[in-house]
């Protein structure tokens, strides 16, 4: 195969990527607590010979979480949370913690406090959290000490990675924590939800951006596959 297919097909299988993490954001440009993410290209160079020169090709495996905060929505509710600085709530999955900014929480069956997925949040000792069955009232600070009927029961956990680039995206609205570490100060907001930070009019333009880039280059292969049709035809008159 041509040196110039080879590149091209690289380029397409990325921009194919990129085209699905785009229409993943556009869906999720509602969730509450979701992340923007992107596709990350880098060449990678290989060689094409002995004392040849090497073959550029685009490398799209690469992922980019956007972490930047959304705004938030007032809901009132008496167990939604919304953190209004870095960090991220832990909850407890069957494939381990998770840490996460989604925020809309409730208590199950036996009391605790868990998410939409039935994940139980975690405390800032990374235990479960329990609320009183007959509590009239539940309050969370802004430091997130969560109290019923005025008195402290437990402190939510807020925690960060560090590295950030050891912050490993498990779709939806959760992360693998690797080490991270409590936030001293963080800001819990009672009653609010934050958004996703997805914006759908840049995200429309990207797709339309990524679409006719995917284009040009099917364009190119169907020249070049024409090219080398011609030049068989020629060569086996």
């Amino acid at each position: 195969m041509d040196n110039a297919i080879y590149a091209a097909l690289t380029r397409q299988s990325g921009l194919m990527n990129e085209m699905r993490a785009v229409a993943n954001n556009m869906a999720n440009s509602a969730t509450t607590g979701f992340r923007r993410e992107g596709v990350v290209f880098s060449e990678h160079l290989t060689a094409i010979g002995p004392g040849r020169e090497t073959l550029s090709m685009a490398n799209a495996r690469g992922r980019d979480v956007d972490l930047t905060p959304a705004s938030l929505s007032q809901t009132d509710g008496r167990l939604d949370l919304a953190l209004e600085r870095e960090g991220f709530f832990m909850v407890e999955t069957p494939q381990g913690n998770r840490l996460t900014r989604a925020g809309a929480f409730m208590t199950s069956a036996e009391g605790e406090l868990v998410n939409a997925d039935g994940h139980r949040v975690l405390d800032d000792g990374q235990a479960p959290i329990a609320l009183p069955p007959d509590a009239r009232s539940v309050g969370v600070g802004p430091d997130g000490t969560i109290s019923a009927d005025g008195l402290p029961i437990a402190r939510i956990g807020v925690f960060d990675q560090p590295d950030r680039a050891q912050l490993r995206h498990e779709g939806g609205t959760l992360f693998a924590p690797g080490n991270a570490e409590p936030v001293e100060e963080p800001l819990v907001r009672q009653g609010f939800l934050e958004e996703s930070n997805v914006n759908p009019v840049l995200e429309l333009a990207r797709m339309i951006e990524v679409q006719r880039a995917y284009e040009l280059g099917q364009s190119f292969l169907d020249g070049e596959d024409q090219r080398i049709r011609s030049v068989i035809s020629a060569t086996t008159r």
